[in-house]
């Protein structure tokens, strides 16, 4: 999202202190933002989604769209407001980092800069400097690791939703499947059921189940749907995998 951008101005830049139970609602945002937390947290609500501004995550604020957010700690959060070329978001984008200071010397340097004249261009190279180093760090597949540990501990409730998924990392449902898809090139719905049935195939493997509680412990709502999906993918029935595959114990 971050490394193909083309930066056509810094507008501002700027530090926000947000004291506990501060409510504030945004109005079709002028510009977009990037905003880090030095200290405290702030949770963003955009649609109904909310995401999280903290230490360990940046947000960018999308131009053109309405949102409220909520002061949950006291805290102090710098805002570089900007614009560029072409569309870069249409929600409050979380951005993980491992560790924020380094980022907030670069806005202080930056901030202290664009206070005199004649120095757009060390501005403009400090920012790209901030955005790769974010790019880097929040990659596709490291943002929605989050999302992927929570479906691999979760993968035998049979109503997991996209939604759950999207929340583990303070993404929209939309930018959740988009950035999965692309990392796995599969949608989480299809990486879910691969979970399920290889899960399923070392239970018949085993033999210790019979396969209504084999399809119950693998996330299936009923025995019919777990039998159709398994033999979609495998081309066997539960019961020809389990015959062909049993582990026999001494």
């Amino acid at each position: 999202m971050l490394e193909n951008i083309t930066i056509t101005d810094i507008t501002e830049t700027f530090t926000v202190f947000s004291p506990k139970g501060r409510f504030e609602k945004i109005n079709d945002r002028k510009t977009y933002g990037l905003s880090f937390c030095n200290e405290g947290q702030i949770t963003y609500v955009h649609n109904g989604t909310k995401t999280i501004s903290d230490k360990n995550h940046a947000v960018i604020l999308p131009q053109g769209q309405s949102y409220t957010l909520y002061g949950n700690k006291t805290g102090i959060f710098p805002v570089i407001n900007f614009t560029c070329t072409e569309l870069l978001c249409d929600t409050v984008i979380s951005l993980p980092m491992d560790n924020s200071e380094p980022f907030i010397k670069d806005f202080d340097r930056l901030h202290s800069l664009s206070l005199f004249g004649n120095n757009r261009s060390e501005i403009m190279s400090i920012f790209y400097h901030i955005l790769h180093r974010l790019s880097s760090q929040s990659s596709p597949s490291r943002v929605i690791m989050s999302a992927i540990k929570y479906l691999e501990n979760n993968y035998q409730n049979p109503d997991l939703t996209n939604t759950e998924l999207a929340e583990q990392c303070n993404l929209s449902e939309v930018y959740f499947r988009r950035v999965f898809t692309s990392c796995y090139n599969m949608t989480p719905k299809q990486f879910l059921i691969d979970i399920r049935i290889n899960k399923a195939k070392q239970l018949l493997s085993e033999g210790a189940l019979k396969i209504n509680a084999v399809a119950i412990n693998c996330g299936f709502s009923n025995q019919y749907h777990f039998c159709r999906v398994f033999k979609q993918k495998t081309g066997l029935t539960p019961t020809e995998y389990m015959k062909q595959n049993s582990i026999y114990k001494i």
